[in-house]
């Protein structure tokens, strides 16, 4: 089963027997020239193939292993660059808050607000996202069965919010590794949540030294799982060059090879929830 029909961004619909959206983007703000390489092919790819498309990246990575990491511009000059993508393409975007603080400026520019995995438990920061009006997508935690994510959709209905996405990011296994279970997005159907799955996340191997690790080329292999099970969304970061981005260089992936895992991803999307893909 699907999440229910519902209103989406730019007067797209989710759930149902909607194709699937995507939420991808770099990982962090580098730079302006290259969130505009990035958000240019994506959205070639995504019109091409009649998916939604949201732009992602992070003005501030405040979960790194190392206090050496690269974080990002910081608040203000990163919501320059989103405005700028905003504005210049036409597209909705997305990024993370992590403070309730923060909030207030965040949703005078972004059309979504993602509150990180380590998170997803704030009631302050919940409410705070949900008082917005804006669209809040919570990453599930590594340490969150799909059974309690209800827990985080009544938070933010109590507030008078309806427009919510719980993000599946694969559940933590021993140390340092995630697994993908294929059931969790079918349990949080049975509550009628709107499920986006997050590809890249879920081949990291977290922790582990100064980097957590990961491997990018089994973000297909996972994608095609979720996809079988029929999400609403799916979540990518994508980067020209991952193997030198400042951050989960290990599992973003590859910007060029995105339009052939996207259309693979298209087809067993349409054939899940309308019983046949639609011919190239």
């Amino acid at each position: 089963m699907q999440a229910s029909r519902r209103p989406f961004l730019n007067n797209s619909h989710i759930g149902g027997d909607e194709p699937f959206f995507l939420i991808a983007g770099p990982c962090v703000i580098e730079s302006r020239d290259m969130l505009q390489q990035v958000c240019e092919t994506m959205l070639e790819i995504t019109g091409k193939l009649g998916i939604p498309y949201v732009f992602k990246s992070s003005f501030d990575k405040a979960n790194r292993s190392s206090a050496d990491s690269k974080r990002g511009p910081g608040i203000d000059e990163g919501l320059k660059d989103l405005q700028f993508i905003k504005e210049t393409y036409g597209v909705p975007v997305l990024t993370d808050v992590h403070d309730a603080s923060q909030v207030e400026s965040v949703a005078q520019v972004v059309d979504i607000l993602q509150i990180p995995a380590f998170l997803c438990r704030q009631t302050d920061l919940v409410f705070a996202c949900a008082d917005s009006g804006r669209w809040v997508n919570v990453k599930k935690g590594q340490f969150m069965a799909p059974g309690d994510a209800p827990t985080i959709a009544e938070k933010i209905k109590s507030r008078g919010n309806d427009k919510y996405l719980i993000t599946e990011r694969g559940v933590s296994f021993g140390y340092n590794n995630l697994v993908f279970d294929p059931r969790s997005p079918e349990i949080m159907h049975q509550s009628d949540i709107p499920v986006i799955f997050d590809g890249t996340h879920s081949t990291q191997l977290p922790g582990g030294g100064k980097q957590s690790g990961g491997d990018r080329a089994m973000a297909p292999v996972l994608m095609r799982a979720a996809a079988a099970v029929g999400v609403e969304g799916f979540f990518m970061e994508v980067h020209p060059d991952p193997a030198n981005a400042w951050s989960d260089s290990s599992n973003q992936y590859w910007l060029d090879k995105s339009e052939d895992l996207l259309k693979q991803l298209y087809d067993i999307d349409r054939l899940v929830k309308v019983g046949g893909a639609v011919p190239a």
